[in-house]
């Protein structure tokens, strides 16, 4: 260790005078905040590098400490347990009704994971050079995880989905660092559930670059934010996720993410503001703000899998719609597409309860993967906008449970090599150790999604008939009273 830090200060000796580098471009990285130093004047950055880890390597001779600040996110464990339902929870140990689980799927599922190799369950968490620190900070825009090799980076020329995909040159990326901008975080939060646009609904790489009229907060021409400057980030753990939302601003526990910490609870400047201050004691910013999601890019709103599998002579196809969305394809199923989405609107206290592996379900009606907690006299839960995604996924027909599947993988039990959910669904199972039947069937799921994004000018928020009229938006909302216009 001595001589690691003893080296450290050597190469920050080395490049002390002029190091100091202004602003890095928004352009197409999204807002930027300055780099601290001209890192292409280290000389523990020249190269050539042969792999990430071995940037990382590189990169730990100064930031000693950072590798271990990552291993204690949510964005490195993909686990973690609710404080109030005492529910195990992050992306290792939840059911979707998307792409479905991360079991048995690691070498896939993890190209969006902040670190090399997470390939099975014998991952390494503790080594430290398998941490990924250019994803998040490179700014060359040249730099991609490759989408079936675990979390790594394309070393030499590989195609996927029919097209070339680049080798990034290793030096000039880690030469590039800086702190994060929206690039950066969307290159896996936009593309999450399998592709631009799919599953948050809010989130999507029109967010990139977009224009005030789609995110007032994040335009050039109005405040340009990067996303850390409201998801809070110290020593590497980033304020705000779902298995957290805070639903209400609390002055006594301030929070990176939430509308409350910049704006308070008298956020309104209007004439009208007492009244609309008012309305914020029992509505979310977010519900008049932003009157519908996905107002560029179409979001996936349905994703059935019981129809995958169908194949065109013998061979798996792919159907798009107009707009080049896919509607259907043999790996995945049948999926819907809708834009400019007026959301769902629930009353919402924080509190999520999530559908576990264990747990049985009720195979009569559509199975909840999340229960959105809250209600109009508990006190502390506002209105909130959801995207609720539909699903139909697959479960046991004995033990009422929901199934894990095993898509990915060069056995000859995963789905997209042989198309048997026999063998996906039992591989899948048995690999996880949870009992299986052997009997499975489809069932109807719902997953419902806060939306917080893509906030709107003022000038566009919702006007009062929006929600005051017999037929407005609120009306499926339960235990509301409020006047209404005829």
């Amino acid at each position: 260790m001595l001589r690691r830090r003893s080296h450290a200060i050597q190469t920050l000796a080395a490049v002390a005078a002029g190091v100091i580098a202004g602003l890095v471009a928004a352009g197409s990285a999204g807002a930027q905040t300055p780099a601290k130093a001209d890192h292409t004047k280290f000389p523990t950055l020249q190269g050539p590098f042969a792999t990430g880890p071995d940037v990382t390597k590189a990169c730990l001779t100064c930031h000693t400490d950072s590798a271990k600040q990552v291993q204690r996110s949510l964005h490195w464990t993909w686990d973690y347990t609710n404080p109030i339902t005492g529910q195990k929870l992050g992306k290792r140990n939840v059911i979707n009704n998307f792409c479905g689980s991360l079991a048995t799927n690691e070498p896939r599922c993890t190209s969006c994971h902040v670190g090399f190799g997470w390939k099975d369950a014998k991952f390494d968490f503790t080594q430290e050079t398998n941490v990924d620190c250019v994803i998040c900070h490179e700014q060359t825009g040249t730099y991609r995880k490759f989408p079936t090799d675990a979390g790594h980076p394309n070393y030499e020329p590989k195609k996927f989905g029919g097209r070339d995909f680049p080798v990034a040159d290793l030096a000039k990326v880690a030469q590039s660092v800086a702190l994060p901008g929206r690039r950066n975080c969307g290159a896996c939060h936009f593309f999450s559930g399998g592709g631009d646009a799919v599953k948050h609904g809010d989130l999507d790489s029109s967010l990139t670059n977009p224009d005030r009229n789609l995110d007032v907060h994040m335009a050039k021409e109005g405040l340009n934010f990067a996303c850390s400057t409201c998801h809070e980030t110290k020593q590497h753990i980033t304020s705000g996720s779902r298995f957290t939302t805070k639903a209400a601003y609390n002055a006594a526990e301030p929070t990176g993410a939430n509308c409350g910490t910049c704006h308070g609870t008298t956020p309104h400047k209007s004439p009208q503001a007492a009244t609309l201050d008012k309305h914020a004691t029992r509505v979310a910013c977010q519900t008049c703000h932003i009157p519908e999601f996905a107002r560029v890019k179409a979001t996936k709103t349905l994703w059935d899998w019981s129809t995958a599998g169908q194949l065109k002579d013998s061979k798996p196809f792919v159907v798009k719609d107009e707009k080049g969305n896919d509607i259907f394809d043999s790996l995945k199923g049948t999926f819907e597409w809708e834009a400019n989405v007026r959301p769902t609107y629930m009353w919402f206290n924080g509190e999520i309860k999530y559908t576990l592996q264990d747990q049985k379900i009720d195979d009569t009606k559509v199975v909840p993967i999340n229960v959105i907690g809250g209600s109009a006299t508990d006190g502390k839960s506002r209105i909130w906008p959801f995207k609720i995604m539909r699903g139909r996924q697959p479960y046991d027909t004995v033990n009422k449970t929901l199934l894990l599947n095993h898509v990915f993988g060069k056995d000859d039990s995963a789905f997209w090599g042989n198309f048997n959910w026999e063998k996906s669904l039992a591989f899948a199972m048995k690999d996880a150790g949870l009992p299986y039947s052997g009997k499975f069937a489809f069932v109807d799921s719902t997953y419902a999604w806060p939306i917080t994004h893509m906030v709107a000018p003022k000038e566009r928020a919702l006007s009062c008939n929006e929600c005051h009229t017999p037929n407005g938006r609120m009306k499926d909302v339960p235990g509301l009273r409020m006047p209404t216009f005829n």
